[in-house]
Formats: structure tokens, C-alpha cells, sequence
């Protein structure tokens, strides 16, 4: 049996009107402070968007999301953040927000392959 590790992941909601409180998952951040890994994938259900607001940006909503990933990934290109070590950047995308796109709660669980696990969690929980 392989080791496993500690991770912890959020959701990422995409809220279309933030004063109606409705959302829908869009995307999964996931951190595995052991292995220093970070990763986010999104998938943003155009249909879902238009249905809970049809005036919504669409393109904007997909840049929010990609900004996501990009800070995940780290480097010079995802801003301040971008520098910073991986458990500082999953803190950073966590953090409450009231925007279209914002973390749910954070929970936790093991596994032996954080990427995999990426992965398993965006066909469960967003797909």
C-alpha cells in the first residue's frame, strides 16, 4: 500500500448574483501541504450560468477561473501570489470572497496522489 498524505481542497462556486446566494461548483483547488502541491481544475457549465443569470459574463466568469489556475500553477504570471510557496497561494484562493467566484469551505481527506485526486474530485463534485 502506497503512503498517503494529508490534503485539503475547496470548491470554487460561481455565484451569478452574489445578493441571491445562488451558486454552482465550478471548479476544485486542492493542497497537499507534504508534497508542496497546489492545483486547481475548473469546468464552467455555460448552461447553468445563463439559467441562474442570463445576463452574466460569461467571459469573465471562464477569466475568473482560469486566473484561478493560474496562481496554482505559480510564476511570474499569476501576480503577487505567484511567488509565494504553495500552502500560502491555497490560503490566498480560500480566502472568503464576495465575488462571482468564490472558495466554499475547505475539507480534508488522504490520498496517495494529489493530482489524481484533482482530478477524481472535478468528475464528482463539478461535472
Amino acid at each position: 500500500m502506497s503512503e498517503r498524505d494529508v490534503f485539503e481542497y475547496a470548491l470554487l462556486r460561481v455565484v451569478p448574483r452574489v445578493q441571491r446566494g445562488e451558486f454552482f461548483n465550478a471548479g476544485v483547488v486542492v493542497y497537499c501541504r507534504a508534497r508542496g502541491f497546489v492545483a486547481a481544475r475548473t469546468h464552467l457549465d455555460e448552461t447553468k450560468l445563463q439559467v441562474l443569470d442570463p445576463t452574466a459574463d460569461v467571459v469573465g466568469v471562464r477569466a475568473a477561473l482560469h486566473a484561478v489556475e493560474g496562481v496554482c500553477r505559480g510564476g511570474t504570471d499569476a501576480g503577487q501570489a505567484g511567488g509565494d510557496d504553495a500552502g500560502r497561494r491555497f490560503r490566498w484562493l480560500i480566502a472568503p470572497r464576495s465575488t462571482v467566484v468564490q472558495p466554499s469551505p475547505v475539507h480534508s481527506g488522504l490520498t496517495a496522489d494529489p493530482e489524481a485526486e484533482v482530478e477524481r474530485l472535478l468528475e464528482l463534485l463539478v461535472r
